[in-house]
């Protein structure tokens, strides 16, 4: 079994934009919902050159912190009260340990909107 359908179906099925970055900042790949978030695909664009200054210097930061353990994986970024979620960044890394890119993590606080299990029991379980 090819895990690697599963886990691109994990990403592409995720309602958060997920963008997956190597350590030369360019983007790997963008799942269906951070394309329609930027209204683009940028992938093989550099991200940084979609952020400030002051944006790029806090993700130079993340990366040498990650450099620094491998247990240094996940760090909070920010709080986006607008849309009332966290973000996080988090580090990839190969069987190895070594520190191979990074994406940025959003979890968002507010109900969700999916239909609830009964909708699915009533419809397909009788």
């Amino acid at each position: 079994m090819d895990l690697n359908t599963f886990f691109k179906s994990v990403l592409e099925q995720d309602t958060a934009p997920i963008v997956i970055c190597d350590l030369e900042h360019t983007i790997v790949y963008m799942n269906p919902a951070s394309i329609a978030r930027y209204h683009t695909d940028l992938t093989g664009r550099n991200l940084k050159a979609c952020h400030n200054a002051d944006s790029n210097e806090k993700i130079d930061c993340v990366i040498a912190w990650f450099k620094e353990s491998r247990d240094n994986n996940i760090i909070y970024i920010s709080h986006n009260d607008k849309e009332n979620k966290d973000v996080y960044m988090v580090a990839l890394r190969d069987n190895s340990g070594t520190l191979i890119g990074y994406y940025e993590k959003h979890e968002y606080r507010n109900r969700k909107t999916a239909e609830f299990i009964s909708k699915a029991r009533e419809a397909y379980c009788k």
